[in-house]
């Protein structure tokens, strides 16, 4: 962490039990879900415990820990939401940054209503970043180190996402992949269901080289190297909206493993070993007394109040900028209703979340299905096909030239869940997804069929 704490003296049984808690709670946070995710067991595991680890631990300034050994642990008095905005930093071996942000989650808590949630942000959004010139979101974090922004790249962090979703950021965490793994790895590893096989030649290494990553579908036990590899990896058509749900998929999947019952007795005496593990790696605005006050409160939060979203295509525009940059333009006023679901306890669900139907109906994406071979009849054939799934085709004909060796999901004004409904309905590769860049183009997307593509059997 920035400040470290420090307890005069050996704390009491109890005081160890809390503290025990709260170094795995920190772990948690950072990870981006502690503070909605820990439940009563975990408490009453600890609080039953007799397994107490034997260490101390340092501090340089005496108000980060408010309560003293012996005294009930420390509850959050407060009455208003509590938005923690958790970024993660690829920081490598022997590099001094500054970093871009890697990742971003907005965790959220209501102590009122007991309800929370968790908004992933994506790094290519397209966002003003207050005092600066617009950019993506992701450089808010280099800008605020680079030019000593009070409080640093977190701080400038926190009030650009705050600038640009129109809530407030309270708090801020931020850790390196570093940690993440080694956490990760102490915890035993984790548990994933992977949906479709992941083949990414193109992961980076820690030189600045590649560093294949695969992974098969199904069931999956992950050490903390895979879990992150597979939390990060941006190779599938969905691109970053996917990497978002995985890395929420990767937070419960922490909370879960933690939470076992049967692991919970090893991880009570590891408590130094998971808070060295953080020294140094954690840069955060909350104290320990702050983090334990949170999951105190987070531990009586039913599951069924927590609410998950991404910003994904639906709430953004893929756009190329005047030096050809790849970036997601914000749909504002669907980027607020999201807002409202997540911030607000009594708002409604986003049309975003609804069945598949409802979201082909609000993209109401204007469709052209073109012929990019020498068979005769292929794009009308598929028209028909389309057209008994439901899909309403605006133009069928020849494509420019009759040689196309792969079939192409050309999105033309970011309506990027309708091409993705269209390859799955084609069976084509998520990879035939592209993005072109005209907006004013006449179509929304256009799926022009190649060489590899098989109709559908009657």
């Amino acid at each position: 962490m920035r400040r470290s704490t420090r307890m005069a003296g050996r704390p009491s049984d109890l005081a160890q039990k809390l503290l025990t808690v709260g170094l795995v709670l920190v772990f948690l946070v950072i990870a981006g879900a502690a503070g909605l995710f820990v439940f009563d067991q975990v408490r009453q595991f600890i609080a039953a415990s007799d397994m107490l680890p034997d260490f101390t631990i340092e501090q340089t300034e005496s108000e980060d820990v408010v309560y003293e050994p012996g005294k009930p642990l420390p509850r959050w008095e407060g009455t208003e939401r509590v938005n923690v905005l958790v970024m993660g930093i690829d920081q490598r071996e022997d590099e001094q940054g500054p970093w871009r942000t890697d990742t971003m989650l907005v965790l959220t808590i209501d102590p009122v209503t007991m309800s929370g949630g968790m908004l992933s942000i994506p790094r290519d959004l397209w966002v003003p970043i207050p005092g600066y010139e617009e950019g993506r979101i992701n450089t808010a974090h280099y800008l605020g180190e680079i030019y000593d922004y009070p409080g640093g790249g977190p701080a400038l962090a926190a009030k650009t996402v705050q600038y640009n979703l129109g809530v407030p950021i309270h708090h801020y965490a931020r850790f390196n992949f570093g940690a993440f793994e080694r956490m990760v790895d102490l915890i035993g590893g984790v548990d994933i269901y992977v949906e479709a096989e992941i083949s990414d030649p193109a992961y980076p290494d820690e030189a600045y080289g590649y560093d294949p990553f695969y992974l098969e579908a199904g069931w999956q036990h992950l050490n903390g190297e895979m879990a992150l590899k597979y939390a990060r990896t941006r190779h599938s058509g969905g691109g970053d909206f996917d990497r978002a749900k995985r890395q929420q998929q990767v937070i419960m999947a922490i909370f879960e493993q933690v939470t076992r019952l049967d692991l919970l007795p090893q991880l009570a005496p590891r408590a130094p070993e998971l808070w060295q593990t953080l020294q140094g790696s954690v840069v955060t605005d909350l104290t320990l007394d702050q983090i334990i006050a949170l999951a105190q409160l987070a531990s009586e939060v039913d599951r069924e109040q927590i609410r998950y979203v991404v910003i994904d295509e639906y709430y953004t525009q893929f756009w190329s900028t005047p030096d050809e940059q790849q970036v997601l333009i914000p749909l504002r006023d669907r980027i607020r209703e999201l807002r409202d679901y997540i911030f607000t306890s009594e708002a409604p669900q986003p049309q975003q979340e609804k069945d598949p139907a409802a979201r082909l109906e609000a993209e109401a994406a204007r469709i052209e299905v073109l012929n990019g071979t020498t068979t005769a009849g292929l794009a009308a054939l598929t028209t028909d096909y389309l057209q008994q799934q439901g899909l309403e085709i605006a133009s069928t004909d020849n494509a420019e030239r009759s040689d196309y060796p792969e079939s192409l999901v050309i999105v033309h004004t970011g309506k990027t869940y309708t091409a993705e409904y269209l390859v799955r309905l084609l069976d084509l590769p998520t990879t035939a997804v592209v993005h072109g860049a005209d907006a004013d183009a006449e179509y929304d997307v256009s799926v022009i069929l190649g060489a590899d593509y098989q109709p559908a059997e009657e």
